[in-house]
């Protein structure tokens, strides 16, 4: 990813940022302290003013920006780790699963399953567990807390389809 720094004369500095898209995005900072940033979409196109910025708020976006407030972890699987093999975990729920058309409090009811629903997620809707009489169905999204074993065999539970569940 090339960046490109000219000199503007009475005005500031220019940086060129080539995108992997083959787009350019490109940051005037002015001696002002303000900056401006376009996008080109090609090598031929003219710039498009997105936004400016004041010095301060360019600055706060930055730290925003380089991590200092929030660092993610990128990983394949939708887990979150808690401490001593404590994790969250997000189960899609298969359309013929055996817990689907369960209720909640079914679920938490059950004793072969040693895991706690946090809540369930039904497209936009976010369903929490205090609301126990809500069947689970097909293509939920269950948020569930337990050890890795626990929540393997959940999984496992979940994605039966021979009523071994």
């Amino acid at each position: 990813m090339p960046i490109t720094e000219s000199d503007l004369p009475g005005v500031g500095k220019k940086f060129q940022i080539d995108l992997d898209d083959g787009q350019t995005l490109v940051v005037v900072i002015h001696n002002t302290g303000q900056r401006d940033v376009f996008l080109k979409p090609d090598e031929d196109a003219d710039s498009e003013k997105l936004f400016e910025l004041s010095d301060q708020l360019a600055r706060t976006v930055g730290t925003i920006l380089e991590g200092a407030y929030f660092q993610p972890i990128k990983t394949e699987d939708k887990e979150t780790t808690l401490g001593d093999g404590t994790s969250i975990e997000w189960f899609d729920v298969p359309a013929g699963s055996p817990l689907a058309g369960e209720s909640i409090a079914d679920i938490l009811a059950d004793e072969r399953i040693d895991v706690a629903v946090v809540a369930v997620q039904r497209g936009d809707d976010v369903i929490p567990a205090s609301t126990a009489e809500k069947r689970i169905e097909g293509s939920d999204t269950i948020v569930a807390v337990g050890e890795t074993t626990a929540l393997d065999q959940f999984e496992s539970m979940l994605e039966a389809t021979d009523g071994s569940a």
